[in-house]
């Protein structure tokens, strides 16, 4: 596994481009005319714009539709309360979620980043019974995921209630990728150091092949008793 594979895991820079664009967007129009209306639609219409390249591209479009559902929330969120630093609100309630979800899944045993980059290295959850040392390294990696996105929460949540629009979008947005990327760089710096993963998958083709083989030979076998008996005859 490389850092580069690792980064394009968690989406790589399209994906930390489809994240931050409609925050910038929002309030880069917002500082300049202070208009929620136009301000939110703007965003709302570069994450659905995005979408609808993934989808001609045929590309996979996580990244993007969990962005046009993150703007989506804030819109219709500002669009209610009249108040533009609530475009930002659910989004940060998100983060803060996703932070105790690492953390507690980390306490529980069952680290969110190994349920997440599992699948992706073919090891499903095998990790967790049968590959100590991986487990303990995905629990390490959820643990710096919670704690960098807990920082992150402990900036924005003052801001939102001190602060006025543009500081706090300014600021969220200058806090969008080198958290992320701390929380990538960590995450191979110790998968880096764990085992290999168990490819799971090819365990199961091989005991597809073994189980046919066996069957094949069983075959032979059967025709061939028949053939015997009759010669002795």
């Amino acid at each position: 596994m490389t850092e580069a594979a690792l980064f394009e895991a968690f989406g790589g820079v399209r994906g930390m481009v489809e994240t931050v664009l409609p925050g910038l967007l929002f309030v880069s129009i917002y500082t300049v005319n202070k208009n929620l209306h136009m301000s939110a639609l703007a965003a709302l219409g570069v994450a659905l714009v995005m979408v609808v390249v993934r989808l001609v591209r045929r590309d996979t479009v996580k990244h993007a539709f969990s962005g046009v559902f993150g703007v989506g929330f804030g819109v219709v969120f500002a669009m209610m309360t009249g108040n533009a630093k609530d475009f930002y609100l659910p989004g940060m309630l998100y983060t803060l979620g996703l932070a105790l979800a690492y953390i507690v899944t980390a306490l529980a045993g069952v680290p969110l980043i190994g349920l997440m980059l599992g699948p992706v290295f073919k090891e499903n959850l095998s990790w967790r019974t049968r590959n100590p040392g991986r487990k303990k390294a995905y629990t390490k990696a959820s643990w710096a995921w919670g704690l960098i996105l807990l920082a992150k929460c402990a900036i924005l949540f003052p801001l939102y209630w001190w602060a006025d629009t543009t500081q706090l979008g300014w600021v969220l947005v200058a806090l969008k990728i080198p958290p992320f990327l701390l929380a990538v760089y960590l995450t191979w710096v110790f998968l880096a150091k764990a085992p290999p993963p168990i490819d799971v998958f090819a365990e199961m083709e091989a005991q597809e092949r073994a189980d046919e083989e066996r069957k094949a030979a069983a075959e032979t076998e059967s025709e061939g008793a028949p053939a015997g008996r009759h010669r002795r005859r």
